[in-house]
């Protein structure tokens, strides 16, 4: 049975002191200084437990550690203790539940004596039970004891220590419904039980605080926000306030969760986290300055003085159900108040309308009470939900057939508070919490929503308390035995025993802070020749006195490398370390140890400094030191194959660093890439194999284990900067060996190409390497023995190792992939990557710059721009007839309207403009004759190209129109977020047939009109493939794990896109995926494919284009272009140009020279590589949502948020 107490924690002032901005040793009383953990139990060498959060010091004191010249005093209130709770939550999502005393305590003699703090100086002390279990009143019961018992005139009978042992060892959590525990703290009795599991949820607070702080309506208001997952801070001067509104608010939600960031006390250095951009419910202490930051759309909820406030609104809750809850509330909190005007003795059931003793003070049955009618509320607004999902192995929820539906039943069109809500991730985790038994079992929505429908009592479905829970005593055999009756008092929160290497560690910490660890006056300084050379007498003695011997002589060097590196770190500002004593005696001691012991024990002395809580912070000086010592150090423990010292030196080398000009951490590892060790395959199998054993754990999934290694080892050769085809070689070579899941195959090359981009995008390229050929002579990643075709990873299950609060995916899937082909970002002698010098370099080999190119804004649209086509010289014949700039571009927009534009009447390009829409256009096609647009008011209108005006209104979707196609013979076929493709006759004006109907809004649509055969996909995730003439649905393509953005099909290949950070490469006949290509690291925004080439190119939010080359069956990656920082919005294939346009204005233009294109089938050579960038316009200030190009004309268009169109033309001639 698992304990109800997890650990009992001290944090204070320890050993060494450091103030919240990181300045070390005692800067004065009027400065707060950083926590440290200071005494736990279970002790921290406990193998059996693992040990408290890191953050947890920091988080039971927010505010930081402030000292005193005086301690409690009982007519000064701000001197008393303050208890208080705090929630804690991991990167899996679990909550960590923490009671907290805060109190003065004084100063330890021995720290106030290293750091010359005045005498009798109190300094902030916090106590602290944590635990698993939401047991909010027991956690601060017990706490609120044991704090009264160390302080007690009257003493305990045991050490205090002993209690605390006893408490956290013995006292289980009971079975929830079943078991009451009793246990004693001293004379007082305490208990612990927690309700059945079919009942709400556990939740050991008041709901008081909640709504004594905020009225009817801003509670509501708060709930609505929550439910629709803002970003939300509450503000109070009370800790305790803070936390207890934030839980109370989360169980009002139930049965759905808060999926987000979720730190209800956030400390005060930790302010900035406001301004992150995802969803998040924080809460921080009033008395903290936020003037400084932006806020825009966060909700600030003030408890103190009952006010919300934010700059973006908050859909309200339709009626008839905000009306039924504000009347609910009101019957609860203000019973007198609704029933005044009541005459009670002539209704005798009026105590079953309106609750009793409306003076009775809040209890535990107002709490239930209060968290029924939300329940109530889900109950109705949600009624019938249960009908929507769709009977398949997702899962899906019809939202919009649930709204349709919904609507009907109001007589009001869709509420766009419930349409927010279906879409949020609290909504989309309960469906998949649904599927599993348990859940459904105790589900009491579902219940509640069956007993409505019964008419039955609602009440019906808690269960009854029935069965009296089992007693549990537990009583501590040593209270009044231990020491015959002595008792135990203190003056101060006592420590708890150390051990020796404990206290060892603390003495040093003191004596480096006084200067007191000074090593040079115990050793003289000798020639290290002198110490590494035999004794003279060495002949003469035994193997054992010999081994006796070297081990005092490695302690030596040991002990003298401790104080010559500390002393190092002391040299003035004045002083130069190069030209230093301690620099140079270091140096000779690693160079002249042939036995290594120089260089293993200057490593070993950085490693121990590091642990001992030392900042690694160097100056510039010391920087330049410390990096050539470690050079020398790792280079030589290389010679000796000496993979130990190698590897700690690499360690090491990633926590050391200094500051640049911009005030970036720049880390001594960056500088070791010169060092040959790095390029050699057998030492990362080594380091891996190192961090595996290091590692092992039973209880952990093997692949997520080897996938968790691969993270570090990843770090390290970014953090080195070598090259991405160098470092994901090796890398891929590892994980291949060890058989990881394709998912986390897919994740770990997110990550590397990530951090490569972050790296690259600050230093710039590494200059010691070459970019397209590896430096050392290692064989080709997949050489043709190396393949394996058939090759199909074993999937993992769990958490992704990629482990934040701020970028939690709460919508991870296990479907697995049907088919991964090899796949790499590495061709040998043809990969490029373009970005820096390499894209000098094609540009260079481009010849002479001897046309002009041109950009041109065009101004007409009043709202963002949402939608662009591009009409081609053969549709526009005409209209303008054979002339060489013939051409146009359509644009719709947020103003409803869609404008034609001429590139060729310079100054007045704006031809038409079309008005018809009531909604945001979203979609334009078009023929020869006609114009197509779809739009979010759910109606299709077809425009003559000629006069401009409006030909026929389609209306038959039931939501947003994002997708359109004019085909041959008067059809037009659409695409709707209703989940419906269909077909009309524009002559008709009518439906002719719906091809088909997906789970979820199609986003993407493609159409071959000589075979016709059409594939859509969308937020389903699922790629659907019919053959319209045969009126059947031909494939379900499965395989991707989130939204389908982007599709495109050529003769019997279909490429997607998607979230889920990949693309995939299917066949049409056979309903297969042929590849995957998951190289990004980011959502996969557009797919394009170059018929000449029979070659793929990809872009995604990373901001990366790839080339990839299918050869014998699979397909690789052989470049990668990097110029673009923003989403890759549109990619366009021709026969000889490419065209390019991202989210951040950017453009660029690639083309292969006609000369080398009859080469192509007769060489070796790549021939997706054979693109080369002619050149991109300057980028302009500008957020873009669409771009459509015109290859013919060279012309790429870029429509923006502002409204504006931004036409790059460039006449070229090659």
């Amino acid at each position: 049975m698992a304990r109800i107490f997890e650990y009992f924690v001290v944090c204070g002032i320890g050993p060494e002191i450091r103030t919240l901005d990181g300045s070390k040793g005692f800067q004065g009383t009027s400065v707060m200084y950083l926590p440290s953990l200071l005494d736990q139990y279970p002790p921290s060498n406990h193998s059996l437990y693992p040990p408290p959060p890191p953050q947890l010091p920091t988080c039971v004191l927010p505010a930081g550690v402030e000292f005193y010249s005086s301690g409690f005093d009982s007519n000064d209130v701000s001197t008393f203790p303050r208890s208080y709770p705090i929630v804690l939550t991991e990167g899996d999502g679990s909550k960590i539940y923490v009671s907290c005393i805060a109190f003065r305590d004084p100063v330890s003699e021995d720290i106030a004596e290293a750091y010359r703090i005045p005498p009798n100086s109190y300094a902030d002390k916090c106590v602290c039970l944590v635990s698993r279990s939401p047991s909010f009143r027991v956690l601060r019961n017990a706490l609120e004891e044991l704090f009264t018992l160390c302080f007690s005139p009257r003493g305990s009978s045991k050490p205090l220590w002993d209690v605390i042992a006893y408490l956290i060892s013995n006292v289980l959590l009971p079975a929830p419904g079943k078991e009451r525990v009793l246990f004693a703290i001293e004379n007082c009795l305490l208990s612990v039980e927690a309700p059945p599991k079919e009942g709400l949820p556990h939740a050991d607070i008041s709901f008081q605080p909640l709504v004594q702080c905020l009225d009817i309506d801003n509670l509501i208001k708060l709930f609505t926000a929550v439910l629709l997952e803002r970003r939300i801070l509450l503000r109070s001067n009370k800790y305790s306030l803070l936390t207890l509104v934030s839980e109370a608010i989360c169980h009002l939600i139930y049965p759905f969760r808060w999926q987000h960031v979720y730190i209800p006390l956030l400390f005060f250095s930790g302010v900035d986290y406001i301004d992150a951009p995802t969803p998040y419910m924080m809460g921080l202490h009033s008395g903290v300055d936020t003037s400084a930051l932006a806020m825009d759309g966060v909700v600030v909820v003030d408890l103190e003085y009952n006010c919300i406030t934010t700059s973006e609104e908050i859909p309200p809750i339709p009626e008839p159900e905000l009306g039924t809850l504000r009347s609910e509330l009101m019957r609860l909190l203000y019973p007198n108040v609704v029933g005044i005007d009541l005459l009670k003795p002539m209704f005798g059931n009026s105590s079953e309308q309106y609750p009793k003793g409306g003076s009775k003070p809040w209890g535990e049955d107002h709490d239930y009470q209060l968290r029924f009618i939300f329940l109530k509320f889900f109950a109705s607004i949600l009624g019938g939900y249960r009908n929507f999902i769709e009977n398949t192995a997702t899962q899906v929820f019809n939202t919009q057939a649930f709204l349709r539906k919904r609507s009907r039943s109001t007589n009001q069109p869709p509420e766009p508070m419930i349409t927010e809500f279906l879409d949020s991730h609290g909504f989309l985790d309960y469906l998949e919490r649904g599927m599993g038994s348990d859940e459904k079992n105790y589900n009491l929505l579902d219940k509640l929503q069956d007993a409505i429908g019964r008419g039955q009592n609602p009440m019906s479905i808690l269960p009854s308390p029935l069965i009296e829970p089992e007693i549990i005593t537990i009583s501590d055999p040593g209270v009044g035995i231990s020491g015959l009756g002595a008792k135990y008092s203190y003056d101060r929160f006592p420590s708890n025993i150390k051990t020796e290497e404990q206290e060892e560690k603390r003495r040093q910490i003191l004596a480096a802070a006084t200067g007191a660890l000074d090593y040079s006056g115990k050793h003289t300084p000798s020639s290290p020749s002198v110490l590494l050379g035999k004794d003279s007498k060495a002949d003469s003695l035994s193997p054992m006195e010999r081994a006796a011997e070297r081990e005092r002589m490695v302690l030596d060097i040991k002990v003298k490398l401790q104080g010559l590196w500390l002393r190092l770190l002391k040299l003035g500002a004045t002083d130069d370390p190069l030209s230093s004593f301690e620099y140079g005696t270091i140096l000779a001691l690693i160079e002249s140890d042939a036995e290594g012991i120089g260089g293993s024990g200057f490593v070993e002395c950085i490693r121990e400094h590091i642990h001992s809580g030392w900042h690694c912070h160097l100056t510039e000086e010391q920087f330049i030191a410390v990096k050539e010592l470690l050079k020398t150090a790792i280079s030589r423990a290389t010679s000796r194959n000496d993979m130990s010292t190698t590897r700690d030196g690499l360690e090491v080398s990633a926590e050391i660093y200094k500051k640049d000009i911009n005030n970036v951490p720049d880390y001594v590892q960056r500088h070791l890439l010169s060092l040959s060790i790095w390029e050699e395959l057998r030492f990362w199998e080594g380091y891996f194999d190192y961090l595996m054993e290091r590692s092992s754990s039973k209880s952990t999934n093997y692949a997520s284990q080897v996938t968790t290694q691969l993270v570090i080892v990843a770090s390290h050769m970014a953090g080195l900067g070598l090259p991405d085809i160098d470092a994901w070689y090796m890398l891929e070579t590892i994980a291949e060996k060890n058989s990881i899941g394709s998912k986390q195959f897919i994740k770990l090359r997110g990550l590397l190409s990530h951090i490569q981009q972050i790296r690259i995008g600050y230093w710039g390229l590494s200059s010691v390497k070459s970019q397209s050929m590896p430096s050392y002579g290692l064989p080709s990643p997949h050489s043709q023995d190396a393949r394996d075709e058939n090759h199909q990873p074993t999937e993992a299950s769990g958490r992704s190792w990629v482990q934040s609060m701020f970028s939690r995916d709460a919508s991870s899937r296990t479907n697995s992939f049907s088919r991964v082909r090899r796949w790499t970002s590495d061709s040998g002698n043809i990969a490029v990557n373009e970005n820096g010098t390499p894209r000098k370099q094609e540009l260079s080999n481009a010849g002479p710059k001897k046309i002009q190119t041109s950009v041109r804004i065009l101004r007409g649209h009043t709202g963002a721009v949402t939608a662009l086509h591009c009409v081609t010289q053969r549709e526009v014949w005409d209209l303008v007839g054979d002339r060489e700039d013939a051409g146009f571009f359509i644009s719709g927009s947020t103003d409803c309207l869609v404008k034609v534009w001429d590139p060729s009447l310079r100054g007045s390009e704006l031809r038409a403009t079309m008005k018809g829409h009531s909604g945001t256009v979203r979609a334009i096609s078009s023929d020869r004759g006609k114009v197509v647009s779809g739009s979010d008011d759910q109606s299709v209108i077809v425009w003559d190209k000629q006069t401009s005006q409006l030909l026929e209104e389609l209306k038959g979707h039931d939501a947003q129109v994002s997708c359109v196609r004019m085909l041959s013979g008067e059809r037009v076929l659409t695409a709707s977020q209703d989940g419906t493709v269909k077909m009309w006759d524009v002559r008709t004006d009518t439906c002719v047939a719906t091809i088909g109907r997906c789970s979820s809004a199609v986003l993407c649509m493609e159409y071959d009109d000589a075979t016709g055969i059409l594939a859509a996909g969308g937020r389903d995730a699922i790629g659907n493939v019919w053959d319209i003439r045969a009126g059947r649905q031909m494939h379900k393509l499965l395989g991707h794990t989130k939204w389908i953005r982007s599709i495109r099909m050529v003769g019997d290949t279909v490429l997607t896109g998607s979230d889920d950070w990949t693309a995939r490469m299917w066949s049409v006949s056979r309903g297969t995926c042929d590849a995957v290509l998951a190289c990004h690291a980011g959502p996969v925004q557009c797919v394009e494919y170059s018929a000449t080439d029979k070659g793929i190119v990809t872009g995604s939010t990373d901001g990366l284009l790839r080339f990839w080359e299918n050869e014998d069956g699979a397909i690789r990656c052989v470049k990668n272009v990097t110029i673009h920082s923003a989403s890759i919005l549109n990619i366009n294939a021709g026969e000889h140009w490419l065209g390019i346009g991202a989210a951040d204005n950017s453009m660029s233009l690639f083309y292969r020279p006609q000369e080398r294109l009859g080469g192509f089938s007769s060489t070796t050579g790549s021939k997706m590589a054979g693109w080369q960038l002619y050149r991109t316009p300057q980028k302009t200030v500008a957020m873009v949502r669409c771009v459509a190009s015109d290859l013919e004309r060279k012309r790429i268009c870029s429509g923006g948020r502002n409204g504006l169109l931004r036409l790059w033309e460039a006449t070229i001639n090659i």
